[in-house]
């Protein structure tokens, strides 16, 4: 555990930064929030940079390295445990987002999954299949498992509080004014979240959890590529998912 009671303020600033730039992005296209959306995952893997240069800096300013705040330790590793926790955290994610569909829209596939792979310029799509799963982990489990898990004495506020956080960040990537979007973002991250906080808190094991969390945004700019490059792809997912409401 880290003793600097200072780095856990700073578990918003991922949500706040995201809302920002968001806005600022539908303002200067000014063809509203909507229009800036698709571009959700470029915006993300620029404001992982920023994150982990943050962290960076915030972990020298507490006289650590970054491998510190995160906990970070040479040795031998469990290959059974490397195998099961980042199956497990793609499992618990895509079932959060499945229960959050059911509690917010009827459908365990609503338009607001779909709307996050939605296509982009092709090339910004390759770029972005490189970016987004090398820096979410370092950026994402850097800030709420370092900063907060790892900074939190309380054993019950070290894990609620950054997987809170955690969790609040997604409604705002994108950026929406709709509510039942923004509880559906949420909903659909908070079970994965807390699991990790808890795994985190109980193993001081960064490593299976980052590498869970690089193959889940792995896979979902491996879709966002295949909508971008495969004409009708994204139509076709759309029409499929209009058929699995609950009546």
């Amino acid at each position: 555990m880290i003793k600097d009671k200072y780095l856990p303020y700073f578990l918003p600033v991922r949500a706040f930064i995201f809302f920002l730039v968001f806005i600022e992005s539908a303002f200067y296209v000014g063809h509203g929030m909507q229009a800036v959306s698709n571009w959700w995952s470029i915006v993300a893997s620029a404001v992982n940079i920023v994150t982990i240069v943050m962290l960076v800096l915030l972990a020298k300013g507490a006289g650590k390295s970054y491998a510190e705040l995160i906990n970070y330790k040479k040795g031998k590793k469990s290959a059974v445990r490397y195998l099961l926790i980042p199956l497990g955290i793609i499992v618990i994610g895509m079932a959060g987002m499945y229960l959050a569909g059911l509690i917010c829209y009827g459908t365990i596939l609503p338009k607001a999954a779909l709307e996050v792979i939605a296509p982009m310029p092709p090339v910004l799509a390759v770029i972005n299949m490189a970016v987004l799963p090398l820096t979410v982990p370092f950026a994402e489990d850097g800030l709420y498992l370092g900063c907060g898990v790892n900074c939190i004495g309380n054993k019950y506020a070290a894990v609620l509080v950054p997987a809170f956080f955690y969790a609040f960040q997604h409604c705002f990537i994108p950026t929406l004014f709709d509510a039942r979007y923004m509880l559906y973002r949420f909903l659909s991250f908070l079970p994965l979240t807390i699991m990790l906080c808890w795994y985190y808190r109980k193993k001081r094991d960064p490593v299976p959890i980052m590498i869970g969390h690089a193959v889940l945004d792995a896979a979902t700019a491996s879709m966002i590529l295949m909508t971008s490059v495969i004409p009708g792809f994204y139509e076709e997912m759309c029409s499929m998912a209009a058929g699995t409401v609950v009546q």
